[in-house]
């Protein structure tokens, strides 16, 4: 990545004459992006913040890229310290990139580094999702080729892998649970932070836990769920607002990792104000924030999520969107062999709890490589 001199400046002058709307004099958070926390953030991300330093870190990253059935695809490769192991792949979700799951990848690849046993090492790759980040959007519109195809055909075609474990949140999760489906003859294990719910299920034969999952379920996203409700119906719409203005872009983000992280309401607990800004950063100079959107809005064109035979490990985060489901309602449509309720952390829980999160992939694929 290398910024140029012109876009850094424009940047800086967006943020600086940022049009900040008219206060509403509610409390903090309560109906939206808190305005002096924006405040705060744009000031630094014109004045203080560091964007060469951090596009340095980038580029160092073990980057690659591939043509995967016409798609240009970007991917990180982190070889394991010993060879030997099942390799994984890692997709992240929304509003994440590739960025979140370094340290998990590193974690995986090198664990002697944080002292583990270099014997349980993995070979991680980490693709950019279609309009994210580096990795263009998808040349086709709907359901051609869709992105659990092309990262069976990164893993097996490109990279050579014969059988390989898949993990997932978010966006990421719906990836890899249809990866899962669709070619159980090579993916060893799916590894998710979420499930879906069952084709159909008769109301009248859930359990008391599965009702009372499902109706916080309903209470979250009547309170926490526009976003998706604009992104998955109206997303350009909102797409040339955040395209446009840097604050805009910000603000939308940053509500979310606050909200659906493990933070007690101070997003400073869990993300630095520079890793905040470099994932806004990285959004805004790709100007993916609109193709990122693009998921949402073709989850419709998709078929409904089956049933999946292979072997499937669930790892919840207490503060992630909706809260934990029970055991039995991912059962329902799931082979689960490992549960896991973690005892803290939320939605981006390759950053909030990196360590957590590698030792319950690492417990699950191990004896499946």
């Amino acid at each position: 990545m290398n910024v140029s001199d012109t876009d850094l400046d424009d940047l800086r002058d967006r943020l600086l004459r940022t049009r900040w709307a008219a206060p509403w004099g509610t409390p903090a958070w309560e109906a939206g992006t808190d305005s002096e926390e924006l405040r705060r953030l744009v000031t630094y991300w014109a004045s203080g913040y560091d964007w060469r330093r951090h596009e340095a870190s980038i580029n160092a990253l073990p980057s690659r890229f591939a043509d995967i059935a016409g798609t240009p695809v970007h991917y990180l490769r982190f070889d394991a310290e010993r060879d030997g192991r099942l390799p994984l792949l890692l997709t992240n979700g929304w509003p994440s990139s590739f960025l979140e799951l370094v340290e998990l990848a590193q974690r995986l690849s090198e664990p002697s580094r944080h002292g583990g046993d270099p014997d349980t090492a993995f070979t991680v790759i980490v693709p950019s999702l279609p309009g994210f980040g580096f990795s263009p959007q998808r040349p086709g519109f709907g359901v051609a080729e869709p992105t659990h195809e092309l990262w069976h055909q990164l893993m097996r075609e490109e990279l050579g892998f014969a059988r390989y474990g898949a993990h997932g949140a978010d966006l990421g999760a719906e990836i890899t649970i249809r990866l899962g489906q669709a070619h159980p003859e090579a993916v060893a294990g799916i590894h998710v932070l979420g499930v879906g719910n069952p084709p159909s299920f008769d109301p009248a034969g859930l359990t008391a836990e599965e009702k009372a999952y499902l109706d916080a379920y309903a209470v979250w996203f009547a309170t926490e769920g526009a976003y998706s409700a604009q992104q998955r119906t109206r997303p350009l719409t909102l797409a040339q607002g955040l395209s446009d203005s840097p604050a805009g872009l910000l603000g939308w983000i940053l509500e979310k990792y606050r909200a659906w992280s493990d933070c007690g309401g101070d997003v400073s607990t869990r993300f630095s104000d520079d890793f905040l800004l470099t994932q806004a950063s990285l959004y805004w100079f790709t100007n993916t924030i609109s193709t990122s959107f693009r998921p949402y809005y073709e989850r419709a064109l998709l078929p409904p999520l089956g049933q999946v035979e292979v072997p499937t490990a669930v790892a919840l985060f207490p503060a992630d969107v909706g809260g934990p489901a029970p055991r039995s309602w991912a059962e329902r449509s799931y082979n689960v062999t490992r549960y896991t309720v973690m005892p803290r952390g939320g939605h981006f829980a390759a950053h909030e709890e990196p360590g957590l999160l590698a030792d319950d992939i690492a417990a699950f694929f191990g004896p499946l490589g």
